[in-house]
């Protein structure tokens, strides 16, 4: 994207330039393919596969923040835990193939590069044999950005998969937000915040709409209510917070492929998603501790026993509040 967030390329017609002799400078018109990695570079497609592919679609730069908890099957902290070495690693696995199943159905609509941003525990779950080669993973914990990480303008769109519910949301499995030993509630500008909310208000800042989330209903019907453009996939109903009623890991991934095609198709109706200036960051934690904590930072102001308030105009410096805060927030939660 240019400067003032168009398209590098223009849709202007090009005219041909008269060539010297001997001169094998490529025609503007075959600069974006040139300037591609080998490894980028499209093979050649049919007339008929040409006419199929969306002409918005080509060519988009695609991020992925990937949850675990919102993952087919999954109902129970240990199946999440990378401490547990016997549920864990299969459900990594399914994690990892539902972003794999997301990807290919983006590809299919036409999106070329990809970067995914390992976005659940030690953020180091995502297994590089269920990805393809050319794509680029983001791995490993305490990033400023955390869950968003990596963001910036020069992407087009972004799909969060394997999400969840808000914490205090009834019927969603393993539902928190960020974290549930700290926080019991997350409001911003007055509104009831999931992770999803919080972090697309990050990608918001560069102009970058959320067009797909996987999850159980609960995460889905709590997403769409904020971000009406989004294509929701269903991969579970939640019975409580420990169980659930699942489809299989194989016909998730085919929704998933099959909706991740169909949400780059419709990117062009979706819109960032942001939080008005000046933005109230309102917390309610567990423990009086945890407040008492997150008061030591500058600007944070004490609203209730278990409760704080922060307003500033600039969402980067709300959400990196928000990531200082909790953290304070579960140090306070230490044995004394």
């Amino acid at each position: 994207r240019g400067t003032e967030g168009t398209p590098r390329l223009s849709s202007c017609r090009l005219q041909p330039r008269r060539r010297a002799a001997g001169d094998r400078t490529p025609h503007r018109r075959d600069r974006r393919v040139q300037a591609l990695p080998r490894d980028h570079w499209p093979r050649r497609s049919s007339r008929a596969e040409r006419a199929r592919r969306p002409p918005a679609a080509r060519w988009m730069k695609l991020y992925i923040s990937a949850d675990m908890e919102g993952t087919a099957a999954v109902c129970s902290w240990t199946q999440v835990d990378p401490s547990n070495t016997t549920e864990y690693p299969y459900y990594r696995r399914l994690m990892s193939q539902e972003v794999r199943a997301a990807i290919d159905g983006a590809r299919e609509a036409g999106v070329g590069d990809v970067l995914i941003n390992d976005s659940h525990s030690s953020m180091r779950n995502v297994l590089w044999d269920e990805l393809p080669d050319d794509v680029r993973l983001i791995y490993g914990n305490r990033k400023p950005f955390s869950m968003a990480e990596g963001i910036d303008d020069s992407f087009d769109l972004a799909f969060f998969t394997g999400y969840h519910g808000a914490v205090g949301t009834q019927d969603a499995t393993l539902d928190h937000t960020y974290t549930s030993e700290t926080l019991r509630e997350t409001r911003i500008n007055g509104r009831v915040c999931s992770e999803a909310m919080v972090n697309a208000g990050v990608l918001g800042l560069a102009g970058v709409p959320v067009v797909l989330i996987t999850g159980d209903r609960a995460c889905i019907e709590q997403t769409k209510a904020a971000m009406p453009w989004i294509t929701g996939v269903v991969v579970k109903d939640s019975i409580g917070r420990f169980a659930t009623n699942s489809v299989s890991p194989a016909r998730a991934r085919d929704l998933i492929r099959a909706a991740a095609k169909e949400a780059v198709g419709r990117a062009k109706d979706a819109r960032p998603y942001v939080f008005e200036p000046p933005i109230a960051l309102d917390l309610d934690f567990v423990y009086t501790h945890n407040a008492d904590y997150a008061e030591l930072i500058p600007g944070f102001e004490r609203t209730g026993p278990r409760s704080t308030r922060f307003v500033h105009d600039d969402y980067r410096v709300i959400f990196k509040a928000y990531v200082a805060a909790y953290r304070l927030g579960a140090a306070a939660n230490a044995h004394v």
